[in-house]
């Protein structure tokens, strides 16, 4: 059953975009080169609004899963990494449950990994519409049957770009793997813009930098009780503070150590040693 599943959709995969494999040994600067086009081509998508939306003001039902899925609302990034790793989860569960076969073989692989790529379009699409349809760029009968399809088409190329660039650091072009780039990127983004935003916000108390460390300077050059204007750069509501960018420094710190020390634990089976290796990304 299962290799029969993977012959079903051989066709689609022969036409489907692919990344070749390198012929020749890439050498570290050329890696470096790719992972940096890789991620200004992310950032980018990041930051182009998606054309023919009403508003992206309201709501947000992902606001909290946002970053891990490296996302940004109302932009050609709003699908994220999410296509990935559902259609990576999915196609995983069910090789394991044996579902379908894969073997061990590089054409039964390829068929595989074809057939991760294929899914994870067709949830692009899927997710594409439903976000269309349920209203999260405005009423689509006031938007109009085109608009709505010209986001779709637009989410839908945002997404195969996400596949591609995916598969070129899986392939060997650059560093590491592009799940793991994209939400080290996204995280690093939002935590340099919540420290340095310039950006002001006029609140009860006057008008104040949206960023921690600006606010900081800002505070204490503005307000003539010294301590007081410190306590607000440290624990002032509603807005960035300085004791979640100190927070989000120790957690890093905590991860890194924890990532270098490599926590193992060891099984004998047998005449063989087993190590498991945790702290990864696989919950995600």
């Amino acid at each position: 059953m299962g290799i029969k599943f993977l012959e079903v959709i051989k066709p689609f995969c022969s036409v489907l975009p692919e990344i070749a494999k390198p012929q020749r040994k890439i050498q570290f600067r050329e890696k470096v080169l790719w992972t940096a086009i890789t991620l200004f081509i992310f950032l980018v998508c990041c930051q182009i609004p998606l054309f023919g939306i009403m508003s992206s003001d309201s709501a947000d039902p992902f606001y909290w899963i946002r970053v891990i899925l490296a996302s940004n609302r109302g932009t050609l990034m709003e699908l994220g990494i999410s296509p990935i790793v559902t259609s990576g989860l999915i196609m995983q569960l069910l090789a394991g449950a044996k579902i379908i076969e894969v073997g061990d073989t590089p054409k039964d692989r390829a068929l595989f990994n074809g057939a991760q790529k294929l899914f994870g379009m067709v949830i692009t699409v899927g997710q594409a519409i439903v976000y269309v349809m349920t209203g999260m760029y405005g009423d689509p009968a006031e938007i109009g049957a085109g608009v709505c399809l010209l986001i779709i088409i637009q989410l839908f190329v945002a997404g195969l770009i996400v596949l591609l660039l995916d598969e070129l650091l899986q392939k060997g072009y650059g560093l590491g793997s592009g799940i793991s780039l994209f939400i080290a990127t996204n995280i690093c983004e939002t935590i340099v813009w919540k420290a340095f935003s310039p950006a002001t916000v006029n609140t009860g108390r006057g008008t104040e930098f949206e960023g921690a460390i600006i606010a900081l300077f800002h505070l204490v050059a503005t307000k003539p009780d010294k301590v007081r204007a410190l306590r607000e750069a440290f624990y002032r509501q509603n807005l960035p503070n300085l004791m979640n960018l100190l927070a989000t420094i120790l957690v890093f710190a905590i991860v890194i150590y924890f990532q270098v020390n490599k926590f193992c634990k060891y099984l004998q089976v047998g005449s063989n040693i087993l190590i498991f290796i945790f702290l990864n990304e696989i919950s995600i």
